[in-house]
């Protein structure tokens, strides 16, 4: 059994602020890609977001894991890596920095003259008349459970071991990439509730009337990939737990 002794966390505010910071700085750097630099295409919206975590993930990391996702930050609390209240606090931030985000995202693109948030949006994620390839409701749903899960799935299996802290934000980076590419063009992307809530907030209208899928299927996504992560490394899930130095575990979205 593992002797590694966990070092001792930031308080409990610091952590929920790393988490209102990098969930903002997400949000402003995977949607502001959206919104600003369209001509990216997919792949380059894709790159923003994977990239944007992958920095994050080894910024915030040290401080409170990095998950910047509720549907993470669930799926570690089914997992026994994070505490009910500490994963409460990480939820309510997140939210909050989605928000932010998408705020300082409305900001800067409030300067085009041509830009009309009713009408050009927010990158708010949608089905039906809202996806961009005319997807219905049925095929958000798929994707953004199946994907999720992955997603959650990833971020388990890379931080189960110390040893891995110093290389996990690379697939969690490149997990969240192959999510957009896949999911993009059917809703836009979510696997990430904080990521959809500020957007919808902002834009109303059918983008909030949508809003409830994209929180409540990738939070269903979380804990089955943490089911499937528990199936796959049976009690070898506690002991990971046990010697991860910090019990938020890196993590990301």
């Amino acid at each position: 059994m593992s002797t590694t002794t966990a070092p001792p966390q930031p308080a409990l505010p610091i952590r929920g602020f790393a988490e209102f910071l990098g969930t903002a700085l997400l949000v402003i750097a995977g949607v502001g890609t959206a919104v600003a630099a369209p001509d990216t295409g997919t792949l380059g919206i894709a790159m923003a977001f994977g990239l944007a975590l992958l920095v994050l993930a080894y910024t915030l990391g040290p401080v409170s894991g990095c998950h910047v996702n509720p549907a993470v930050t669930l799926g570690l609390l089914v997992a026994r890596r994070i505490e009910p209240a500490a994963a409460g606090v990480y939820v309510v931030a997140q939210l909050l920095g989605g928000l932010a985000g998408a705020g300082v995202v409305l900001a800067f693109r409030s300067g085009d003259p041509s830009f009309d948030l009713s009408a050009d949006g927010l990158g708010a994620n949608g089905w039906g008349a809202a996806s961009t390839g005319g997807y219905g409701l049925s095929s958000a749903i798929v994707v953004e459970l199946v994907l999720t899960a992955l997603l959650v799935l990833v971020v388990l299996s890379a931080t189960a071991r110390q040893s891995n802290a110093a290389v996990a934000g690379l697939p969690i980076g490149f997990t969240l990439v192959v999510a957009h590419l896949v999911a993009i063009p059917v809703d836009g992307t979510s696997v990430n509730p904080a990521r959809s809530f500020g957007p919808a907030v902002l834009t109303g209208g059918t983008a909030l009337e949508q809003l409830w899928v994209f929180i409540v299927v990738p939070l269903v996504g979380g804990v089955l990939g943490a089911l499937v992560y528990r199936v796959l490394r049976g009690s070898d899930s506690d002991a990971a737990s046990q010697d991860t130095p910090d019990p938020t575990t890196r993590a990301g979205s």
